[in-house]
């Protein structure tokens, strides 16, 4: 007989919640204030949400490991595998002076730490967001700007805040492509909203990403560079969002927003930078530096694209059924319309995988250099070494997302935020927040979330289209604080010396990713309340 999820099974919302949130709330603290190791925290914070979907939730327990095993699998593949195969290429550039000759050039635009910072953490890796998503973005530009002289802490936290405005839209699309097959809704409409909400935060972005570096102060020295960035970045994701669609949004953005950049630098700099390092870029040898990356975002956009896709799935097409929860477990009203089926299919696409994409370009790039195959080979093995740790640790988180969400407790935090009524339009951006932060994934948020968006809004007489993009948006704040992304920050610095641990890139984050998700909140409730013109 199938288990139906029981969103309250204290018989008072806020005891269930309180319990629901209690392992979330456990594995905080132990990152945040008492600095255990990731791994071992994500190991506790494992054992206490199967002990409250078995005790308080009733979740069977073979369901229950079923539901942890399916999520630590998940952790490895596809998400270890884009990992290891990211910070595979940049191990690749430091070992063959790739990457201290792309230092050289990315000095010659601009000595200056800001607009570095402007130019890796946010239009280099909104691009890789745009290509791959997955945590990519975080260990590339965590990676080069520890390469660049950042302090790793400073690294970590920029690429995180960085990686925000881009979210909705990456891996081609793929969120906003998930939550109109979730719910129904039309895609082109969702990707408008969509393109009416955070292009308003891709203009603030930049601004916050240098305050959070150099203060306000220092920001204000270099406001026309971030207003430059913002602002191409911002314009050209509600252009491509509400004129062509959610694929390309932030591979155009990115890319316009590095050149608009990059034309600025032309006529201005910072007042504070020094004259002997306004150097112009060279042409000769000026794409070797870049030979890596090029043929990163040449693979994966290639991958991306539909017939070849289609014809690497066809060439090893391994999905695997996880047959308790397929037939196990039933999501129930209100989050559906009628009781339904969690799905449980492990897609085991190796060949069509970012992951496999990442892979071939790192061989390839390597083989171009000059690297001899025994010695890639070595440096793959060192790196695999490197992230041995940090792969146990994503799949560890994973095991408890996905216990989470099939126990029905994640749902159940949701409902409490769906019971603001009124307030719902603000609270709604924050169950998306919510749901990134737990699930490491704008699509997992907005598969958990998508239908309780939909039914609420429809059930308190708003826009399902607002509040479903919402979610999305929403989503994108809390995508700096997830537990997978905090170790792929982690494992990315790692080498370092005075490398950070997991709770102390946690606290560096933590308020910032609160409270632009609350400004999101509110603007979404102006949206609801005052500019309903803006809902397509």
């Amino acid at each position: 007989m199938p288990w139906q999820q029981n969103y309250d099974p204290l018989h008072t919302l806020a005891g269930s919640a309180l319990a629901a949130a209690m392992p979330i709330a456990l594995l905080l603290v132990l990152l945040a204030f008492f600095h255990v190791r990731a791994h071992l925290a994500a190991f506790v914070g494992l054992a206490a949400a199967l002990a409250v979907a078995a005790l308080v939730f009733k979740m069977p327990v073979s369901l229950c490991i079923a539901a942890a095993g399916y999520g630590a699998a998940f952790g490895l593949f596809p998400i270890g595998w884009i990992i290891l195969n990211a910070i595979f290429i940049y191990q690749l550039t430091i070992e063959t002076g790739a990457f201290d000759a792309l230092k050289r050039q990315i000095a010659s635009l601009s000595a200056d730490r800001r607009i570095q910072a402007l130019l890796i953490a946010y239009c280099f890796g909104a691009f890789i967001e745009g290509c791959a998503g997955f945590g990519a973005p975080v260990a590339i530009s965590s990676a080069m700007l520890i390469g660049l002289g950042f302090k790793p802490l400073e690294a970590a936290k920029l690429a995180l805040i960085g990686n925000t405005a881009p979210v909705a839209f990456g891996s081609v699309g793929i969120p906003i492509t998930t939550i109109s097959s979730v719910t129904g809704l039309d895609l082109h409409a969702l990707s408008s909203m969509v393109g009416r909400q955070l292009p308003f935060f891709s203009l603030i972005i930049p601004f916050w990403l240098i305050a959070a570096q150099v203060g306000w102060r220092g920001m204000l020295a270099v406001w026309p560079a971030c207003l430059v960035c913002g602002g191409a970045f911002g314009t050209t994701q509600f252009l491509v969002s509400n004129f062509h669609g959610p694929w390309l949004v932030d591979i155009a953005a990115a890319t316009v927003a590095m050149l608009a950049l990059i034309a600025l630098l032309k006529f201005w700099r910072p007042q504070d930078e020094r004259a002997a390092n306004k150097t112009e870029i060279t042409t000769q040898h000026s794409l070797r530096p870049w030979l890596p990356w090029l043929l990163l975002a040449a693979f994966v956009a290639l991958w991306k694209v539909k017939p070849v896709e289609l014809l690497l799935k066809s060439a090893a097409d391994w999905r695997f059924n996880v047959p308790l929860i397929f037939q196990g477990v039933q999501r129930i009203p209100p989050v559906v319309s009628v009781p339904e089926f969690e799905k449980g299919v492990f897609d085991f696409q190796i060949l069509a995988s970012t992951g496999t994409a990442l892979f071939f370009s790192g061989i390839i790039a390597g083989l171009l250099l000059g690297v001899r195959p025994a010695h890639l080979a070595h440096i793959y093995w060192q790196t695999l070494q490197r992230v041995r740790v940090s792969l146990l640790t994503i799949s560890l988180m994973l095991a408890f997302g996905y216990t989470t969400r099939y126990a029905g407790t994640d749902t159940t935090l949701g409902l409490a935020f769906a019971a603001t009524g009124s307030w719902f339009p603000f609270f709604s951006p924050l169950l998306g927040w919510l749901g990134v932060a737990l699930t490491g994934s704008d699509t997992s948020s907005n598969v958990l979330f998508g239908n309780l968006q939909k039914v609420t809004a429809e059930q308190t007489g708003i826009s399902p289209i607002l509040t479903c993009a919402a979610n999305s948006s929403g989503g994108v704040m809390g995508k700096m604080i997830d537990a997978q992304s905090i170790v792929v920050a982690q494992t990315a610095t790692g080498t370092a010396p005075d490398a950070p641990d997991a709770g102390t890139i946690l606290r560096a984050v933590f308020w910032h990713s609160l409270a632009l998700a609350a400004l999101v909140g509110i603007f979404v409730w102006l949206q609801a309340r005052v500019c309903q013109w803006m809902i397509p």
